[in-house]
């Protein structure tokens, strides 16, 4: 075989091994990964006292992912920036295409740096977020706020929040609904109950729900229209709402927790601060007493744990969706209707998978470059000997 014939089949190889780890690792690998998941149907009631045998198509099919951090200009290196967002934005399209969500949430961080961003590096981020969790017109995309978009509570501003609720055109505590189900966000950030303004805006806001919805379902269980003392009130769907929050309700620490996605097990048993790993206990009874919520739905931890509180109100903390914070982010798919509901997990591809793949494929690449160049040096010294041979004869 000519020389340049072998050069060009092993240039071929090399660029088909490089080329095919980096369109697998970088496309291919999210499509098996995300579709292991299915939307769960509802077989039984839950969270309610409603009739068993909701199908998917008649009620809400909502994804919700938390904890995104996109790495901002100040503690953010380029590269690292680039990988976490490409990994993050080639598995949310990847889910929205094969999945078709009609409503996804995200419950918090969304930015690394919101609390201390200027304006230009603000916009950047908001720019970069757009582009990475673009969506069409059939999926509804909410935003719920975290310590990360607008600082801890010692650190938020009105400037902060308002510059993050006109960019997602909403406010940060309200009632979204959809198929006859209540979706409650929640400002967890201005909960410290020490008479902030913006703690004393929010908390009067989230009263102001309590009463909508307890009119709500008195009214529907009256049947006699608006109960006295509900005059003014909105109405909304009569069904307990479904809690969505960025800190988790109290609890002592993650102890209790299992799973694939809960915190490692030398950190399970450190003990929580209140109003800085979780709500204090006072913040969480009160939203407890308020609400009743049939689910609560949470973010911060960057781990899963599943938590019963007062025998009778589920809390899920769902882990962070980026690669930087987990080596198995995940994201949960909720099917809800108005009186029951169903969960499950969807795991996103392992890092570790990732690295595993590539570390293959530079392995390969040295092994064929090492037959080659042993190849090439046996054909040298054949035609070393056949030359010599020759001047021999001669």
């Amino acid at each position: 075989m000519p020389r340049f014939s072998v050069k060009w089949v092993v240039a071929v190889v090399l660029i088909g091994v490089v080329g095919g780890a980096f369109f697998f690792c970088e496309y291919l690998i999210y499509f098996p990964t995300i579709l292991k998941c299915a939307w769960p149907k509802i077989s039984h009631a839950r969270g309610g006292e409603g009739i068993d045998g909701h199908s998917v198509d008649s009620a809400v099919r909502a994804m919700v992912l938390s904890d995104t951090h996109l790495l901002g200009a100040v503690g953010g290196h380029w590269f690292d920036k680039l990988r976490r967002e490409w990994q993050m934005e080639r598995a949310f399209q990847t889910a929205l295409w094969l999945l078709r969500p009609e409503i996804v949430f995200i419950l918090g961080d969304i930015f690394d740096e919101g609390k201390w961003s200027s304006q230009k590096h603000w916009e950047d981020d908001v720019r970069r977020f757009h582009r990475m969790f673009r969506h069409s017109t059939d999926t509804e995309l909410v935003v719920l706020v975290g310590n990360h978009d607008i600082g801890f509570h010692y650190e938020m501003d009105w400037f902060k929040l308002q510059r993050f609720e006109k960019v997602f055109n909403a406010s940060s505590t309200r009632i979204v609904t959809k198929k006859g189900v209540n979706f409650l966000l929640v400002n967890s950030v201005a909960l410290h109950g020490d008479g902030c303004p913006i703690c004393q805006s929010v908390e009067k806001e989230l009263i102001k729900l309590s009463r909508d919805l307890n009119c709500s379902l008195q009214s529907a269980q009256s049947g006699s229209g608006v109960m006295d003392g509900c005059e003014g009130s909105q109405l909304y769907p009569p069904t307990p709402p479904i809690m969505l929050q960025h800190y988790p309700l109290y609890r002592v620490s993650d102890a209790g927790c299992t799973g694939q996605d809960a915190a490692p097990p030398e950190e399970r048993h450190l003990l929580f601060r209140e109003k800085y790993d979780v709500l204090s206990k006072e913040a969480s009874q009160r939203l407890l007493q308020w609400f009743k919520p049939r689910l609560i739905l949470s973010g911060h931890t960057h781990s899963g744990c599943e938590v019963l509180h007062d025998n009778k109100y589920p809390e899920i903390s769902v882990p962070s969706f980026s690669w930087r914070n987990r080596n198995n982010p995940s994201f949960i798919l909720a099917t809800v209707s108005p009186s029951s509901y169903t969960l499950s997990k969807c795991f996103l591809p392992e890092e570790s998978t990732v690295i595993s793949v590539y570390c293959s494929a530079g392995a390969c690449l040295l092994l064929l470059f090492l037959a080659h160049c042993l190849w090439m040096k046996g054909l040298l010294q054949c035609l070393s000997l056949c030359l010599l041979g020759k001047h021999k004869s001669l």
